[in-house]
């Protein structure tokens, strides 16, 4: 693998939502920094004492060679360790790994395992003097960092570590994929959206030990704080990533597509809330019909991305289906922000311009899926796109009314 930078591969927003979600669940400070200790990341719900210490010259330095050693310390043990720095001040820090390879540290703590004692007060009014601090302010802030049990804040800093590392390997996925689409762009559109697909999905599996590994962590948070809420997510992302596992070269019957964008609109009502509602309007009937694996949730996502996301009263998804001219149909109608009438000629034909939009969960384009629709069933096959600014848009995809492969109704 090419030795890239930690800041080559993370998604730096994601992280800094997770970090935001787990100093809020937790109370616990977070951070990620590079090998070397400097901050990646925005400090998540850091202590006004440690604020107060890297807001010098001298204190931050320090902070930085403390993240270092405890970040190296972890990576030498293989997995989350804790340590007092330099003020004293109980961390955790686990390695951030890729291929055998540390990027860097995810630091989390801020904490006491027991209340200071008048020794460790006077050896923390010396430290101040030598950042050139108030001594009483920096006493202050002192005391009022939270006294924690050692195993909260290990059992915590576990599961942030599994799922940050998860990210990482998958912004290495992403920089592989770029690199791919750009030595295939030359070839014939078919073959090369295809192949990328199968690539993508060889790139894309999630090893069985690590999945288990992060919903056993998480359950066991959720168990302990009794969030129910919490568990339901957990089951509905675990069904949906056991179903993105499955081989993209296959047909499904449509009632487990419907029953994926169920589970990826329910993770994502919990998000949005009252921002984005949700429908689905699917016959019995049609279930039992054919339809390429991952076809319907990309469709979805990109209406709540680009049409509902960016609207600030947020709105509604709808998907409905239905039977005409001895043929499925499927709609897919947001009443989001629309899609520009040049984008969207582009869209419509894309047999001349070669645009995916990309999905932030499968990463498979609007284009990819119409792609492979067309694959199995023909031209006759596919999505057609309608939409005005202001207003909203509809996908409609078209499949013929197939139960087994190669025989039609």
């Amino acid at each position: 693998m090419t030795r890239y930078r930690l800041k080559d591969v993370i998604d730096k927003a994601k992280l800094e939502e997770i970090l935001k979600k787990f100093s809020e669940a937790t109370g616990l400070a977070a951070i990620i920094a590079d090998k070397s200790g400097v901050n990646i990341t925005e400090p998540s719900k850091f202590t006004n004492h440690c604020n107060l210490v890297r807001s010098t010259e001298k204190g931050r330095k320090y902070c930085y060679n403390s993240d270092a050693k405890l970040g190296r310390l972890s990576l030498k043990k293989g997995g989350p360790a804790t340590s007092l720095c330099h003020c004293e001040i109980v961390d955790l820090a686990a390695p951030l790994v890729v291929e055998g390879h540390c990027l860097g540290y995810i630091l989390c703590g801020q904490v006491f395992l027991k209340p200071p004692d008048e020794e460790k007060i006077e050896r923390a009014k010396k430290r101040a003097i030598d950042f050139g601090l108030d001594p009483n302010l920096y006493v202050k802030t002192f005391l009022e960092i939270e006294t924690v049990p050692k195993k909260h804040i290990y059992t915590t800093g576990e599961m942030l570590h599994i799922i940050s590392n998860y990210i990482i390997e998958l912004g290495v996925n992403s920089l592989y994929q770029k690199r791919l689409l750009e030595e295939t762009k030359r070839r014939s559109e078919y073959e090369n959206a295809i192949k990328t697909l199968e690539l993508k999905a060889l790139q894309s599996q999630v090893n069985p030990h690590f999945l288990f590994n992060t919903l056993n962590t998480a359950a066991r948070l959720a168990y302990f704080e009794n969030a129910e809420k919490t568990a339901e997510i957990i089951y509905s992302l675990a069904n949906l990533l056991r179903y993105s596992l499955k081989n993209l070269d296959q047909l499904v019957p449509l009632k487990e597509e419907i029953s994926c964008i169920g589970y990826y609109l329910y993770i994502q009502q919990f998000r949005y809330k009252d921002h984005i509602r949700a429908e689905i309007e699917f016959p019995k009937k049609l279930e039992k019909y054919l339809i390429p694996v991952l076809s319907l949730q990309p469709l979805v996502e990109n209406a709540i991305v680009h049409g509902l996301e960016k609207k600030k009263e947020g709105g509604q998804v709808k998907v409905v289906g239905y039977e005409k001219d001895s043929c499925v149909f499927i709609d897919i109608i947001d009443d989001g922000v629309g899609i520009q009438e040049e984008v969207l000629n582009n869209i419509n034909n894309i047999n001349k311009q070669k645009i995916a939009l990309e999905g932030h969960t499968t990463g498979l384009g609007i284009h990819n899926v119409d792609l492979r629709i067309k694959k199995y069933f023909g031209e006759n096959y596919g999505l057609k796109i309608e939409s005005k600014v202001g207003i909203g848009t509809k996908v409609t995809l078209k499949i013929p009314r197939m139960v087994n492969r190669g025989i039609q109704l």
